[in-house]
């Protein structure tokens, strides 16, 4: 779909956005990655597997007539709405020929938007993948000058010939080791002996491998939008990766902290650099939009590289849409919406780029992606409620009131929770409980703050639970970053 009036500036498109005709859906296991866009662009709607309101939200369909279904990825959970005759009559229903974005898709979900007369604003799988590749993003990233951790890209088969390819390239022999493809969390390993080789070595013979020296580095997610005018960067936030009260996963990510200090002035424009080196060359590669990159941060020389990639929308999405910057301007996701919407529009990028710079000097969000990490599998009587919770002076946690998104959390004390599996569902290692947005840091130098761990507590605390011994086999559908 095209529009022949050229938009000319922030303010047009906002308009643009607010009085939207064209049928806009976000299909996903939950609303959780664009929650609250639904706010800034009219005929928006969330078509979802899991219903976090029970009904109760105006922009959430998800269908009634829903069998238990062995899910293994979040890839077949949207290929199954895109099938489902409820979702189907849903979009009919409303009119027009839908455009549909997701997290996770494949050929399948290409070919299913195919016949069903859905545009699927993404870029092709085909290019998605090739680009996904922890290889190809670093040989991209050393072409456009953002260099990555000091690395070697090869094969090993044996302790004994990785070792003596990192000597070779003045690596050491204290390792990182990533895989192409995967969740960082479960394909990147750290190897410095026989011992740790043995560990994981079925993981690695027989791969491409991007092997690192290992340092002592701060990981910061950012989000970016390929546009036609150049690449628009959204804020820096600060993983929150591997604590026990939230992920079975060593390394597994499991939120993030948004805050001016996430970065040094320094740091931050030679990050921001990075990130438009690669945008811009991945828009050599003929992708347009939505991405996540994690840049990494030597804390023993200052150094910043270029980190890992991720050619989709993302789970910081969700801080990216909410920015000072975000509302300042709009959402970095409405840029993406524009690419694919095919409208005629002219922005400034410099500006925009300089302003979302300065407004990250006001900036506090965090989020924790919740999993649950221990073993056994268990029945779900009851679940906490999404909505809006309130920490009281007393250290009570207390559901305060219903509400759409986490928008309107205002102070530390305030925090939204959003529900994935509720009562009938089964908690079990690794199941996706919810994710938790507040106003106020979760994380300090020393780990997990105070308050962050009472809102994890009081949380699980709400779940009441039965262990189960004939319960059916479980996959956890993660939250990727």
């Amino acid at each position: 779909m095209s529009f022949k009036r050229q938009l000319n500036g922030i303010p047009e498109i906002r308009t643009f956005f607010r009085t939207n005709e064209q049928p806009i859906y976000f299909f996903g296991p939950t609303a959780f990655n664009l929650l609250g866009i639904d706010r800034w662009v009219r005929n928006f709607r969330y078509v979802t597997y899991y219903d976090s309101w029970d009904g109760g939200h105006p922009r959430v369909f998800t269908p009634k007539n829903k069998p238990y279904v062995e899910f293994e990825s979040s890839e077949q959970i949207n290929n199954y709405l895109l099938r489902d005759p409820e979702v189907q009559a849903y979009l009919k229903s409303r009119g027009g020929r839908p455009m549909i974005a997701m997290v996770f898709f494949d050929e399948e979900a290409e070919e299913l938007c195919r016949e069903l007369g859905y545009d699927l604003i993404l870029p092709p799988d085909e290019l998605r993948r090739r680009l996904d590749s922890k290889i190809v993003t670093t040989q991209l990233g050393n072409e456009a000058g953002a260099p990555s951790v000091p690395n070697f890209l090869g094969r090993a088969d044996s302790w004994e010939s990785l070792s003596a390819l990192a000597i070779e390239h003045e690596l050491g022999t204290d390792l990182v080791v990533q895989t192409p493809y995967g969740d960082s969390g479960k394909t990147t390993f750290f190897v410095a002996s026989q011992q740790d080789w043995d560990k994981s070595a079925a993981d690695m013979v027989g791969q491409e491998l991007k092997v690192m020296k290992r340092i002592d580095n701060k990981a910061v997610a950012v989000e970016a939008c390929i546009t036609r005018h150049g690449t628009i960067v959204g804020p820096f936030m600060v993983d929150l990766t591997g604590y026990p009260e939230l992920t079975p996963y060593k390394g597994g990510w499991c939120g993030n902290d948004l805050f001016p200090e996430a970065l040094t002035p320094e740091q931050r424009s030679h990050a921001i650099e990075h990130v438009r080196r690669l945008g811009d060359r991945l828009a050599q590669e003929g992708y347009k939009g939505f991405l996540e990159i994690d840049v990494l941060v030597d804390l023993a020389t200052d150094e910043v590289y270029l980190g890992e990639l991720n050619p989709r929308i993302s789970g910081a999405s969700s801080m990216t849409n909410v920015t000072a910057g975000a509302y300042a301007d709009v959402p970095l996701f409405l840029f993406h919406l524009l690419e694919f919407m095919d409208v005629d529009y002219v922005v400034d990028v410099e500006e925009i780029n300089t302003r979302w710079h300065d407004l990250a000097a006001v900036d506090v969000w965090s989020q924790l992606i919740m999993k649950e990490p221990g073993d056994g599998i268990e029945l779900i009587h009851a679940a906490p409620q999404t909505g809006t919770w309130h920490l009281d002076d007393d250290g009570s946690f207390a559901f305060q009131s219903v509400s759409a998104d986490w928008h309107d959390i205002t102070t530390e004390d305030e925090a939204f929770f959003l529900r994935v599996y509720a009562a009938g569902d089964y908690r079990f290692k690794g199941a996706d409980l919810g994710i938790l947005v507040t106003k106020g840091r979760m994380q300090s130098a020393e780990g997990l703050t105070a308050k962050c761990r009472t809102f994890i507590e009081a949380i699980r605390s709400r779940y009441v639970t039965e262990p189960i011994s004939d319960a059916p086999a479980v996959m956890p559908i993660a939250y990727v970053k």
